[in-house]
This record gives structure tokens, sequence and C-alpha cells, in this order.
């Protein structure tokens, strides 16, 4: 058997499925703020996809992303209303032409949704607004929950699409940035103790074998 022989899967889970099932979960469990943001999410990304795999030409809707994340917290145990409704609208005012403060959801969501939105100010580099994002981050434990999920779910997939470089780049900012909002998440919130743990160990153990592979 060689490498001729892979399948090489573009898409983990079904992004049909995965939207039935967490709008049957917020029905079911009254979350209605999760409710409103699937279709909201749905409405905004509408037309934008997913970086195409080098192996498929597949065109992936990149509400794909946030429906996984969603799904993966609740798998998790998360089950509050403002985490799950941020993780899906946690790319809307970064990739869209929505305004954090057009926002139709409640100040938590948008506080949250706020955290997570990358952006350099004025005055700032690259670098210097990375520092600052990501420490505004690590004070907030909602923030900080959005954002190891959206990381662990982006290192899961960027093998498919990224270049040498970009993955060395991914992986050092993962390690350099990242893993510290995942121990400030474990120290200062005991409830979260399994999600950070179980999260840890799968970003951990995918940076290491796409850096074990390209030495």
């Amino acid at each position: 058997m060689n490498t001729d022989d892979f399948f090489f899967r573009n898409r983990y889970f079904d992004e049909d499925k995965m939207f039935t099932r967490i709008r049957t979960i917020a029905q079911t469990e009254k979350l209605d703020e999760t409710y409103r943001a699937l279709n909201y999410m749905r409405e905004h990304h509408e037309g934008q996809f997913r970086k195409p795999g080098r192996h498929s030409d597949d065109r992936i809707p990149y509400i794909y992303h946030p429906l996984m994340m969603a799904c993966h917290a609740y798998a998790l145990g998360i089950r509050d209303d403002i985490i799950l409704a941020s993780i899906l609208l946690h790319d809307v005012v970064e990739d869209t032409e929505v305004k954090l403060e057009d926002l139709p959801f409640s100040d938590d969501v948008k506080n949250t949704v706020g955290l997570v939105s990358f952006r350099v100010n004025e005055g700032e580099d690259k670098t210097e607004a990375k520092k600052r994002y990501y420490e505004n981050i690590k004070k907030d434990k909602r923030a900080c929950v959005v954002k190891v999920i959206d990381r662990c779910n982006n290192v899961s997939t960027m093998a498919q699409s990224f270049s040498r470089e970009k993955l060395i780049e991914y992986v050092n900012e993962t390690e350099e940035f990242v893993m510290p909002v995942l121990e400030a998440l474990k120290d200062n919130h005991l409830e979260y103790a399994e999600l950070t743990y179980i999260v840890k160990y799968h970003i951990i153990s995918v940076i290491e074998t796409v850096k074990n592979l390209m030495m």
C-alpha cells in the first residue's frame, strides 16, 4: 500500500446535519441566542467558502467551520447559550460587512464576539495587535472557550490547504499565543478543566504530528 491509495476527507461531517443538530438542541434546551445565531450566521456567510483542499475540488460552505465548532463545544459539555451563539457568530464581524454594534444579540454575545474578532488598531503593527488581542481574550472565560475551540478546529484542517510556510507560521502562533489562553482557562476556571484537557491534547497531537512530518 502507498499514498496513492489514500482517500482524502475534505468534510469530516455534513454541514446540513450539523445545522439540524444545533437547531434541535437550541429548540429543546431553549437556547434562544443560539437558535437565532444559526440563521443569522447562515445568512451573513452566504457565498463564502472554506479554503479549498489540495486534494479535492469540493467547495465547502464557510458555515461548516462554526457549525463544527458548535457541535464540538456541545460534545465537550458546553451548555452556555452565550458561548454557543458566540461560536456561531465568531467570524461574522471579522469576515462580513456586519459591524459589532449592529449585531442583533445580547451585550454578552456582542462582547464575546468583539473579543475574538481580530483587528489591527491605528498605530499598531500586526505583532502588537496579536499580543493585545490574546491578552484581552485571556481575561474573559467565554472568549477563551470560543478561541481555543476555534483554533482546535483550524489546526485539525490546516494540512488540507495551508502551504508549508503557512503551516509553520500557524504552529508557531498556536504555541506562542493560543496555548497560554488554554492555560489561563484551565488555571482560572476549574469548570472547564475537562474541556481544556481534551482540547489541549487534540491541538498538541496535531501540531506535533505536523512538526515531525515537516522535518
